[in-house]
């Protein structure tokens, strides 16, 4: 729990939070800091006379500049949040921990937090006053609420208050007037601590109070914890309770906000079901970020073996030549050292004059070496302090009873672990040095070449670095990069990169070359394929690197293909729109492949004359293109004029439909791999029984039309309602 406290202090004070508030940027401060740091802005400056000056700019582009601040890498640290108009810069300074605030324009009374409860005693803010988040110096102007416009943050203030109460031994009189005495007794409906003195002169066991339940300390400070908290107010009606969450806004709101509020075309979903939904989330998320930690602690231990390693001592007797990998006490700088100092005293004088320039190289390098080594321990462990203090806080979150408080802070939450975990994960638990010194010296021709003695290279290469901030997968396609490791002197001719199958099958070679970056396209849409590589030289292959997890895309979006497709074929509207230039009947493929999952999309009929007969549906690589698509053995569709439609495969018809298209028909293409089958959809409903089964393979989306007939292709749609995939787990399966 210690190590949560940096959660539980204010940016500003430095002190533990008292009476919480929760900025728009997701970020907590004192109610009473809040005061204190607030600036008034020029009334040229506000929002409404900055609209009113005819500058043409409406509220949407507020929203969209806004937007762009907060997400610009260049951004000054001033820009606006949400809704708000950016506030105009102010001289800084430091709070107690040191973190950037701004001063107040006038000065402010001390914090009196025992008033802070209470709006109707708080002295008046002044207009258009711009509160900047002291954290991401985000900054936002004030509207006719003031700070009463900002949600309390509750479940913060019930951690800080068990945070605090497990570092105090034992549990005080709230009622002594002096030095509190030790609480001997809580009642529960008094919710007070009371000594015995205290108990007998305001709590006396008679009249109303008789009835009152007066319980030991400790078996009180747990049923406090346990019993539900207050029930929140909304921030705009302040006599309504909040009661539903605002899926579009992620907020919780009240009855009135749907009423007559901007909340009121909104998606809103169960207060209860939403918390319940974002403590599941919240706990997935910290069971990956709590591997993350382990891999720390794990990691933290293998560079202070390298230290040991690399730290030189006294001794002889130690080898001269050194192999790579983390290796034992011979493989590391300390044997490579000793063995360099005896070799070179026995040569000749020519030769101890080139002694000492190698021993300057050798302890240049011990120095270079404990310095990243030391470097990257002590960046590790206060990222690993603070993803811990994270974790300890998000689980005093978790168990948290209020609803809607849980619920104004979870998002944050959320993206804070999901956020932690991503840094970990950008190589930080990736020795950023080696202890060997991967060096020969080569003694042979050394009366004749004294002048010219150094090292050479006798090794194969070491295992390349994964250049994970570049790693990335787009669609179907997977972007790896590496390096060699740092200070690495060994030559190397070539890389070998692998990947399995995206089902955890076997590896294959997918590159050989010399190139240290690879895309590999034409992957299966929804699959984790790991992936490595190795380099290799004269004396053999090295190692592998370590190996990486490439999530492929879980939607398959694609367009129809102009390489593929017959010569008369016209295609417009970047690939999704595509008509005929002849009478016969012409075949377009889509430019991505499927072999595993489900997959649906949707073809719109633009134009449609004469009663044609366009055909939809799926078909191998090497499909006729000059026939209507179903005529050959390697497609197998769905063909269709104004009244109805057929199946066909390798030229033959089957389940005559009634009902036809028109303009403005929309045709779904649902492909199950997980059942092997093929579904065909008209204007949302399904058309016909099962078109085809037993479908196993790589198959294309394909049509055929001919001039009477324009289409366009919409894909990334989810499945249909009325659909439910079979028995087989479905899961991270559907396109």
């Amino acid at each position: 729990m210690d190590e949560m406290e940096e959660e539980l202090k204010c940016p500003v004070c430095g002190s533990f939070f008292r009476e919480p508030i929760i900025l728009p940027c997701s970020h907590n401060i004192c109610l009473a800091c809040a005061r204190n740091i607030l600036v008034q802005t020029p009334d040229a400056e506000s929002p409404q006379s900055s609209r009113a000056s005819g500058s043409g700019v409406s509220d949407y582009d507020y929203l969209d500049l806004d937007k762009m601040s907060l997400y610009s890498e260049a951004d000054s640290g001033y820009g606006s949040y949400g809704g708000f108009v950016s506030a105009p810069t102010t001289p800084c300074q430091k709070s107690p921990n040191g973190v950037r605030v701004f001063p107040p324009a006038v000065p402010q009374p001390p914090p009196q937090h025992h008033l802070l409860g209470h709006p109707g005693s708080l002295p008046p803010i002044p207009r258009n006053s711009c509160l900047t988040c002291p954290q991401c110096h985000r900054s936002l102007i004030l509207d006719e609420r003031g700070l009463r416009g900002f949600a309390k943050n509750r479940v913060l203030e019930g951690v800080v208050d068990r945070y605090q109460q497990s570092k105090t031994a034992a549990l005080k009189c709230q009622l002594c007037e002096k030095s509190p005495k030790e609480a001997t007794v809580m009642c529960e409906q008094c919710d007070v601590f009371y000594c015995d003195p205290c108990r007998l002169r305001c709590h006396p066991p008679r009249g109303p109070l008789a009835k009152h339940r007066l319980v030991p300390p400790a078996q009180g400070r747990i049923s406090r914890r346990t019993s539900p908290r207050k029930i929140s107010t909304c921030t705009e009606h302040e006599l309504e309770n909040l009661s539903m969450y605002c899926v579009q806004c992620k907020m919780p709101v009240c009855y009135q906000c749907l009423e007559e509020g901007k909340h009121g075309t909104h998606e809103v979903k169960a207060l209860g079901a939403m918390w319940k939904l974002h403590k599941g989330q919240l706990s997935q998320a910290l069971n990956i970020l709590s591997d993350r930690a382990t891999e720390a602690k794990e990691f933290l231990v293998q560079l202070r073996n390298m230290v040991q390693h690399i730290q030189p001592t006294d001794g002889p007797g130690r080898p001269l030549i050194v192999t790579s990998g983390w290796g034992t006490l011979k493989e590391n700088g300390v044997e490579f050292e000793a063995c360099l100092v005896a070799q070179c005293d026995a040569l000749i004088d020519a030769l101890n004059r080139r002694k000492a320039q190698l021993l300057t190289r050798v302890n240049k390098e011990h120095e270079h070496k404990l310095k990243v080594v030391r470097d990257q321990i002590s960046h590790c462990t206060v990222k690993l302090r603070q993803t811990t203090g994270l974790m300890e806080y998000c689980l005093e979150v978790i168990k948290e009873n209020d609803p809607s408080g849980f619920l104004q802070i979870s998002d944050a939450l959320i993206r804070r672990v999901h956020m932690t975990e991503g840094q970990w994960g950008k190589g930080t638990l990736t020795p950023r040095m080696t202890s060997d010194f991967d060096l020969t010296l080569d003694s042979g021709p050394l009366l004749q070449t004294i002048h010219q003695l150094d090292f050479i290279q006798m090794k194969v290469p070491s295992a390349p670095m994964l250049q994970l901030e570049e790693c990335c997968t787009i669609n179907n396609s997977a972007t790896l990069s590496w390096k060699q490791p740092p200070l690495s002197t060994i030559a190397v001719d070539g890389y070998i990169l692998e990947l399995d199958d995206g089902n955890g099958g076997q590896f294959r070679e997918v590159y050989v070359g010399t190139e240290t970056i690879c895309t590999v396209d034409g992957l299966h849409y929804n699959s984790t394929y790991m992936s490595r590589v190795k380099a290799f030289n004269a004396s053999g292959v090295g190692q592998y690197s370590k190996t990486l997890a490439m999530q492929t895309s879980e939607i398959a979006w694609f367009t129809f293909d102009p390489t593929s497709a017959h010569p008369d074929i016209i295609l417009s509207n970047d690939n999704l729109t595509v008509t005929c230039n002849s009478y016969d009947d012409r075949v377009v493929m889509g430019n991505s492949g499927f072999s595993r999952g489900v997959h649906y999309w949707e073809i719109t009929v633009d134009r449609y004359d004469n009663h044609p007969d366009p055909a939809f549906g799926v078909a191998r690589v090497d499909v006729l293109k000059d026939v209507m698509l179903g005529k050959d053995d390697k497609a197998w569709a769905m063909y269709v004029d104004n009244n109805r439609s057929w199946f066909m495969h390798n030229n033959s018809h089957t389940n005559r439909t009634d009902g036809g298209v028109s303009e403005e028909a929309t045709v779904g293409v649902l492909l199950d791999f997980t059942r092997g089958i093929l579904i065909f959809l008209i204007n949302d409903e399904q058309q016909g029984p099962v078109a085809f089964e037993g479908i196993e393979g790589l198959y294309y989306p394909a049509v055929s039309l001919n001039r009477n007939v324009q289409v366009t292709l919409h894909t990334g749609l989810p499945i249909p309602d009325f659909y439910t995939p079979g028995e087989a787990d479905l899961s991270g399966s559907v396109c």
